[in-house]
């Protein structure tokens, strides 16, 4: 199994983002929700329209671990998700595929991997690039490995650090910044 990538660089972050509205308001919904929440993408492609409208935050048992799970929706994705939201029914499948049925993980990765191809990303990207993504720039901004570690549910912050990456970093730093 190949291991994915987060994607380090906010210029790239912002490319894709321009991609999205450019293309598709239902992935760029999609990419922001993986970007800015750092669920799995069976947890996102389970979303019901009536999980996030007028909702403050979003609650779900997540799939893989059977946990409950609730966060705030940030600023960036209320409006995405009101707008997106309008007009759709509660019951409905917040993320549907051209053929009008849930857009499954299958569906996500040709999105996320085509849209990467098409704004030059060299990263190995897949689904789970978008919560390592959310994972990699919530601890350059916060270096809050416990609090990241909770959000991910992982069972020790060296599984949490070296999953976001940060690990090979660290290490790269380290060994840029000794010079004897």
């Amino acid at each position: 199994m190949t291991m994915v990538e987060p994607i380090r660089c906010i210029e790239s972050i912002k490319e894709l983002e321009r991609y999205f509205a450019e293309n598709s308001p239902r992935d760029l919904l999609l990419f922001t929700i993986g970007t800015n929440c750092g669920l799995r993408i069976s947890d996102i492609v389970a979303l019901n329209v009536g999980d996030v409208r007028n909702k403050s935050h979003i609650q779900i048992i997540e799939k893989k671990t059977g946990k409950y799970k609730k966060f705030p929706i940030n600023s960036k994705l209320r409006p995405m998700i009101e707008n997106f939201t309008r007009g759709k029914q509660s019951e409905e499948a917040l993320f549907v595929s051209i053929f009008q049925n849930r857009l499954d993980r299958f569906g996500a990765y040709y999105i996320i991997k085509a849209a990467c191809q098409t704004v030059g990303i060299q990263e190995k990207v897949g689904t789970h690039t978008l919560r390592k993504t959310f994972g990699y720039h919530h601890y350059k901004k916060f270096k809050d490995v416990a609090m990241l570690q909770k959000i991910f549910n992982h069972s020790n912050p060296s599984i949490t650090l070296r999953y976001i990456g940060i690990e090979q970093d660290q290490i790269d730093e380290s060994y840029n910044n000794f010079i004897l």
